[in-house]
């Protein structure tokens, strides 16, 4: 028998999902840190994008294997999902104290390994723990209360590392064990701290709803199986659940291949673009992105939740798209902007796009699936995600140095066109229906606990 969920209050889908802002405060050192670390280590251009081959990667064999298993486990005590993001947030709390140590380049480029696969471990789960948790009509408010506290996450993060250059040395003083800056500890050394107490409010504040008496005998009877039977069930579950797949989510990963190509093309070449467009030194370039990142992280916060009234509205393919279009004509237009404080403003935009890509996708996805396989189709919506990422780490170095000049500018030119493109594609959507009969969506007020 299905259980039919309750509906919370405001503070208790917010409570649920402040894990992110420490997931995501690790998430945004590694779009803005991660690659000038490399670069002080002596990283190229042209190696950057098969240097972050462990995103992609790890994503791809962590969440979905994980999702599969969350789906299949209960423990009185420690619930369903928690197990599995804490323990992810606990790995990754250790590698962002260890990052500004690395003594060489393999051995930072090693630790993002390791970093990944703890954020992947917490990340898939997190995910479908809030589905679990929703009934249908609060399923958007509650993906767009994680897409603030992505928002959230990466601000402070990004506003760290400027702030403390600014604080504890900056461009004039870039004295550091191996060529990475000291200053630049404090952001990895606050991410870590951040990972395991987020994580851990979340947990102590939010209970998990108990499976069904069906799920509960199906979870017992794979308990039962013999260790090998146990171990090819997640491999199997991903196999059957692919070739269930709605129609939907087959169109929505032509959307994602551009999208998320053109987000690992941004990441990785925001910094090097002002060191080439601005005359900027490596210390002044970062601090310049992490500028960017903080405005279009500190825009999803804005609109986060504005977004929800829209996409009730409009629908939330429309929103989606036309999110797409704003974060294309923001990326093709950061190049021609040379004055610093003037080249933030486009990130408005591409926070309005960040807001929508973190958020609707999964509302619209969790309402078309069903719930005892809600983990592994999370999982394989963020296969669709490292796919493209994958692709662009192994493609994106032979493009860059042969076909756009070894240029920094040119590809984040080459990123905003492929965003104009996931947009086109975003417009063969069809806006799915509920399995839910109670589809009315609700933006909940205040109170609980």
């Amino acid at each position: 028998m299905k259980i039919k969920k309750p509906s919370l209050s405001f503070w208790q889908i917010f409570n649920m999902n402040v894990g992110f802002l420490g997931i995501q405060f690790s998430f945004g050192l590694q779009q803005t840190a991660v690659n000038p670390i490399f670069s002080f280590l002596g990283a190229h251009h042209e190696d950057l994008p098969l240097l972050n081959l462990a995103g992609p990667v790890t994503g791809l064999i962590i969440q979905p294997i994980i999702g599969a298993i969350s789906d299949k486990t209960w423990s009185p005590r420690w619930g369903r999902r928690k197990p599995f993001f804490l323990i992810g947030a606990i790995i990754g709390s250790l590698c962002l104290f260890a990052f500004p140590f690395s003594p060489a380049l393999w051995f930072a480029v090693g630790l993002l390994w390791i970093l990944d696969v703890g954020n992947n471990m917490a990340m898939e789960p997190y995910r479908a723990f809030v589905g679990d948790k929703l009934p249908n009509k609060q399923l958007s408010f509650g993906y767009q209360m994680q897409s603030l506290f992505v928002g959230a996450g990466i601000v402070l993060a990004n506003a760290s590392i400027f702030l403390f250059q600014d604080w504890f040395g900056g461009a004039e003083t870039v004295e550091a064990v191996s060529g990475i800056p000291k200053w630049l500890y404090y952001s990895f050394f606050i991410g870590a701290l951040l990972s395991v107490s987020t994580i851990l409010w979340s947990v102590l504040k939010t209970p998990e709803i108990p499976p069904s008496d069906e799920e509960y005998n199906e979870i017992k009877r794979h308990n039962a199986l013999p260790l090998i039977d146990r171990i090819k069930t997640p491999f199997l579950e991903i196999v059957d659940a692919i070739k269930d797949m709605p129609k939907f989510m087959w169109k929505l990963s032509a959307v994602y291949l551009f999208q998320w190509y053109a987000l690992f093309v941004y990441w990785q070449f925001i910094a090097p673009m002002f060191k080439e467009s601005m005359n900027f030194d490596a210390s002044q370039a970062l601090s310049q992105a992490a500028k960017m990142n903080t405005t279009y992280n500190v825009s999803t916060i804005v609109f986060a939740l504005a977004l929800v009234p829209l996409a009730v509205k409009f629908g939330g393919k429309k929103v989606y798209v036309f999110s797409l279009f704003l974060t294309g004509i923001a990326m093709l237009s950061i190049p021609y902007i040379q004055d610093p404080l003037l080249v933030i403003l486009p990130m408005i935009l591409f926070g309005i796009g960040w807001a929508a890509m973190m958020g609707i996708p999964y509302s619209m996805v969790s309402k078309i699936v069903p719930q005892e396989r809600r983990g592994v189709y999370m999982g394989i919506l963020n296969m669709m995600i490292v796919i493209p990422m994958g692709i662009q780490t192994v493609t994106f170095g032979p493009i860059v140095k042969n076909l756009l000049n070894n240029s920094a500018v040119n590809a984040i030119i080459f990123g905003g066109v492929f965003f104009i493109i996931a947009g086109v594609l975003g417009l063969r959507l069809k806006q799915p229906k509920s399995i839910d009969e109670d589809e009315r969506e609700v933006i909940p007020s205040g109170g609980g606990h």
